[in-house]
C-alpha cells in the first residue's frame, strides 16, 4: 500500500486554481467599495464631496456637512444615498462570496447576489457622477477610480463563481 502523501489530491469542485483568483478579486472588490463611498469623488481647494456629503476642512478644522450647497437636485442627492448604501450591500455579498470560496464551496446564489448588488451600485453611482451639478475649478476624486475598480473585480469574482459547477458524485 503506498503512503498518502504520494496521492494527488482533488479538489471538490470545478474551481481548483480558480478558486484563489475568485477569492481574492471579491475581497478586493469588497475593499473598493468600502474605499470608494467614504472617498471624496470630487475635490474643490479645501472641501471633499462624495456619496458621504462634503467635508469642509478649514484652518485644520473639519466639519462634515450635506450635499444640498451644491445646488444639484433631490434626485441626485438621493442617488448619492443610494450609491453609498448599495456599495455597501455589495460589499457585504463579496465578503459572503469570499468566505464562502474559501470554504471550498461553490455559492452560485451568492454570485448572483453580488452581480445584482454590484449592478444596483452602477447604476446609482452612474446618475451620482453624470448629474454633478458641477463646482468651479472642481476636480476628481479617487473615489470613483475606486468605485470602477471595485465594479470590474466584483463582476470577474462573481462570474468565476458562477459559472463553476459542482463536483458529481
Amino acid at each position: 500500500m503506498e503512503p498518502r502523501s504520494n496521492q494527488k489530491r482533488s479538489e471538490p469542485n470545478s474551481l481548483g486554481r480558480a478558486r484563489w483568483l475568485a477569492l481574492a478579486l471579491s475581497l478586493l472588490a469588497a475593499s473598493g467599495f468600502a474605499l470608494a463611498v467614504q472617498t471624496a469623488w470630487w475635490k474643490v481647494a479645501e472641501v471633499t464631496v462624495g456619496p458621504f456629503g462634503s467635508r469642509h476642512c478649514f484652518g485644520g478644522h473639519c466639519r462634515e456637512s450635506g450635499l444640498s450647497w451644491i445646488g444639484g437636485s433631490d434626485l441626485w442627492m438621493r442617488a448619492a444615498v443610494a450609491s453609498r448604501a448599495a456599495g455597501y450591500i455589495a460589499m457585504f455579498a463579496l465578503v459572503l462570496l469570499a468566505g464562502a470560496v474559501a470554504a471550498k464551496r461553490i455559492p452560485v446564489l451568492i454570485a448572483r447576489m453580488s452581480i445584482v448588488a454590484i449592478l444596483t451600485a452602477v447604476v446609482s453611482g452612474i446618475y451620482f457622477f453624470a448629474a454633478f451639478p458641477g463646482l468651479k475649478e472642481a476636480s476628481l476624486g479617487l473615489g470613483g477610480l475606486f468605485f470602477t475598480a471595485a465594479t470590474i473585480a466584483g463582476i470577474a469574482a462573481a462570474i468565476i463563481v458562477a459559472r463553476a459547477q459542482p463536483a458529481r458524485r
